[in-house]
């Protein structure tokens, strides 16, 4: 990606009251934050000065951008602690929305709140979906030749950019060949998963499923099920096989 692309950086307002706290204190709060699209993905939040109850101590370090131009790091400094390094501003910035801003590194703070809501990972794309549809079309999970998960209830989420998952009731999954895993991963749609490792003809195929066990709210019913990552399986549906998706997961 050139310069000239890299410059075109998405900067949006907000309408939600947004805080963040550190060591048991409020950090901002600020009913103007701006989503900044640093990367395609996902947003961040970068929040007025104004906003900001935390002392931000200079610490003599830079951080350059091709896009937001350069950065002055800042140690967010607290009653409680602090955090170093978390803050970051871009007084000279180009892009001149980001003049008056400062952007806090999302998990050196303790909590974040949307309104009275905590969020997680990241602040949620206004522009991102994900719907939970009840379904009864056969899902049949394999591997190497052995079926992993067989279902006509599954549920199948669907998200923005993201291929189809199907959640499957933990009765139609095949327990004697799953192993614990510590692995957890986090969603700002859908909350904490844990996974299972799949042992199939003396092989241990590594975090192959999870599992939502308290999702959030607005995927409360995939809570209990299983999913089988599409691009590590031979998924039927149907009957009828799926190519297996291009994803950071393949």
């Amino acid at each position: 990606m050139g310069n000239e692309q890299r410059g075109r950086v998405r900067v949006e307002t907000s309408a939600k009251r947004v805080r963040a706290y550190f060591g048991g204190d409020l950090v901002a709060d600020t009913t103007s934050p701006h989503l900044v699209w640093e990367i395609p993905h996902y947003p961040a939040y970068y929040l007025p000065l104004s906003a900001v109850r935390a002392e931000l101590k200079p610490t003599g370090e830079t951080k350059h951008s091709p896009s937001r131009g350069e950065g002055v790091l800042h140690d967010v400094v607290t009653a409680g602690g602090t955090a170093e390094g978390a803050a970051l501003t871009y007084p000279d910035s180009p892009i001149e929305e980001l003049r008056d801003l400062v952007r806090f590194e999302f998990s050196a703070m303790d909590e974040w709140l949307e309104e009275d809501e905590p969020i997680y990972v990241h602040p949620r794309d206004p522009y991102k979906r994900v719907d939970v549809l009840g379904s009864s079309r056969h899902v049949r999970v394999a591997l190497d030749g052995v079926t992993l998960a067989a279902s006509t209830q599954p549920r199948i989420l669907f998200e923005t950019s993201l291929p189809p998952r199907y959640y499957l009731p933990l009765s139609d999954v095949r327990f004697d060949l799953l192993r614990p895993s510590d692995t957890q991963t986090h969603c700002p749609y859908k909350g904490t998963a844990t996974y299972w490792s799949v042992e199939v003809n003396g092989k241990v195929h590594e975090d192959l499923v999870w599992i939502y066990r308290s999702p959030l709210p607005e995927s409360q019913k995939i809570g209990g099920m299983a999913c089988f990552f599409s691009e590590r399986v031979d998924l039927y549906v149907d009957g009828e096989l799926q190519a297996k998706p291009k994803t950071p997961w393949s």
